[in-house]
């Protein structure tokens, strides 16, 4: 089993912090933003054995610094050009692994458990990619999946589901962790094709807007889907997939933590 974690971002929500995100403490000494237990690290002792790949960008130096010890091949992402552009840039790494199974994880996710990465990977005995999804009691801006039976075929984005008449969004259940399982020959693929499928995105850099070419890891759903290919899903209990992208969730995290240190 190979795995990939994305560590590339900067966190432009963290206010008041510069560094790279996942390097935030899971154990905090004296302020948010200092202490112990970077998040990285525990995604990483989170995922199964095996090669593990770590996409840097932000501060690259310091996430080397802080994972040295993990024995982790670390890739660069030349530009921040979305989660499918995170994952091209592994392409080397998972050209050269004998791995037959990928999972693709990010670095500010740091309660996924062990058994919940086993259960999305179990999944692949049935599919060829498996999406981990949660059912929270408020649905917010996550990306749905849409589905056909027990397969997934799309997930779809906050600003186009918004949209959906009620009767459609309320068969909407599953929100996208933004985690994944795939086989390691599927997955390079449809790498391929994804490459050739940038989006067009408007971006505000510097008091101007630009547009600029993004990647959406989302879209490899649709593609395998399109192709009679089947995709699958793993459920998981949406405090395990909470995301670090705000101040207030960074909080909620170290909290859910402690919980899990006194259990």
């Amino acid at each position: 089993m190979a795995s990939i974690v994305f560590a590339a971002g900067k966190g432009s929500r963290m206010m008041g912090y510069q560094g790279n995100k996942t390097l935030l403490p899971l154990i905090p000494e004296g302020s948010l933003y200092s202490g112990r237990r970077p998040m990285l690290i525990e995604v990483l002792d989170n995922l199964p054995p095996g090669p593990k790949g770590i996409v840097v960008h932000h501060f690259a130096d310091q996430v080397r610094a802080a994972a040295a010890a993990h024995g982790a091949e670390f890739i660069v992402q030349p530009e921040t050009n979305g989660t499918g552009g995170a994952l091209l840039a592994a392409r080397s790494f998972l050209e050269s692994s004998a791995a037959d199974k990928v999972i693709i994880t990010m670095g500010d996710v740091p309660l996924i458990r062990p058994a919940t990465y086993a259960g999305l990977i179990a999944q692949l005995c049935s599919c060829d990619l498996a999406v981990l999804a949660f059912d929270p009691p408020d649905k917010a801006q996550y990306g749905l999946l849409e589905c056909a039976g027990e397969h997934v075929k799309k997930i779809v984005e906050w600003k186009y589901w918004r949209s959906y008449p009620a009767s459609r969004r309320a068969a909407l259940h599953y929100c996208n962790a933004g985690v994944y399982a795939a086989g390691r020959r599927v997955l390079l693929e449809y790498m391929a094709h994804l490459a050739k499928a940038p989006h067009r995105v408007q971006k505000k850099w510097g008091g101007s807007h630009v547009t600029v070419e993004e990647f959406f890891l989302t879209d490899l759903v649709e593609l395998m889907s399109r192709d009679g290919l089947a995709v699958g899903m793993a459920i998981a209990a949406p405090a395990e997939v909470t995301g670090v992208d705000t101040p207030e969730a960074l909080h909620y995290v170290q909290r859910q933590y402690a919980g899990l240190r006194r259990h």
